[in-house]
């Protein structure tokens, strides 16, 4: 059998998977082939590593009999039809896109944004940012989606103090099941932290963001698509929202002309919410942990179904 590693890993893991891979399996990486043997290295594998382009999957010849995805969204992958079984990366990105989302709120409450570009100035104005500081702490927040981010982002405001409510449509760990009972909740709500799936298409609508509290703070680490991100720009250019925490946007890299840059209520983590220093390793076990498992019989860890999206 062949396993095709989409997947960019550094030489260190990839020897080490050639060492800890069964030895009866083929083991080819990408970033070691030509750029035009990299297509049909992958139409010929059996088992493939990482997230290839969509398009690939439209040839008829593919072989593919497990799919070990690097990323837990896999919502551009819904059209694609293999009869593989197919893994996500499950809870692996939850703590790290909640510590971005907890971390960028309470830099914005504290002013560290303002601080570091005084710093970099060598400006100081400490008693000038003093009075327009926040807390965290007792802040009411509501959590779009009670999946495993969502669930860590509550875990983690907890300590702080917050006042907390998550979203969904069935999740039992949800407070708010509809859309009509969320605008409701919406103008008593300091902060709104989105970990949508990118399936819920604008979902933080216009007619979502006029509903919220005014002065209240907007945060997102789902996918750029389930923000209406003109009507985001407008609330925050009127006043209507104090600010936001951005890791996903609907167009990324951001185009220059895009006013989000200069937005001084405005911090961008330009879609690093899921790393840290072992993402690469953890990477490496998780295929290593469903390898033996597929190849065995046994069910695999965090298997998805492509077509429902979950």
């Amino acid at each position: 059998m062949k396993l095709f590693i989409y997947t960019s890993f550094n030489e260190a893991n990839r020897n080490f998977l050639r060492q800890a891979v069964p030895s009866d399996l083929t083991i080819v990486f990408r970033n070691e082939l030509a750029k035009e043997d990299i297509l049909p290295a992958f139409q010929t594998a059996d088992i493939v590593m990482g997230n290839p382009p969509v398009a690939w999957f439209e040839e008829a010849s593919l072989n593919l009999v497990f799919w070990q995805l690097d990323s837990a969204g896999f919502e551009q992958y819904q059209s694609v039809k293999v009869k593989a079984t197919v893994a996500n990366m499950g809870d692996f990105f939850a703590r790290p896109c909640a510590e971005t989302m907890v971390g960028g709120i309470l830099a914005f409450y504290r002013g560290i944004p303002e601080l570091v570009k005084l710093q970099e100035q060598k400006k100081w104005q400490g008693n000038q940012v003093r009075p327009h500081l926040d807390l965290l702490g007792n802040k009411k927040v509501i959590i779009l989606g009670a999946g495993t981010i969502g669930q860590t982002c509550k875990q983690m405001l907890t300590g702080f103090g917050c006042q907390i409510k998550m979203t969904a449509r069935q999740n039992p760990a949800a407070d708010i099941f509809s859309f009509e009972d969320l605008l409701k909740e919406l103008p008593e709500t300091d902060v709104v932290i989105n970990t949508l799936p990118g399936g819920a298409d604008k979902y933080v609508s216009e007619t979502f963001i006029q509903a919220m509290k005014t002065g209240s703070l907007y945060a997102s680490v789902g996918r750029g698509s389930t923000t209406d991100e003109q009507a985001l720009i407008s609330a925050l250019q009127s006043g209507k929202l104090i600010g936001a925490v951005l890791d996903v946007t609907e167009e990324e890299p951001i185009p220059e002309s895009n006013p989000l840059w200069e937005m001084e209520n405005v911090l961008l983590t330009q879609h690093t919410g899921g790393g840290y220093l072992g993402e690469e390793e953890g990477k490496v076990k998780q295929l290593l942990n469903n390898l033996p498992r597929y190849l065995q019989g046994e069910e695999v860890l965090f298997q998805v179904n492509l077509a429902k999206g979950y």
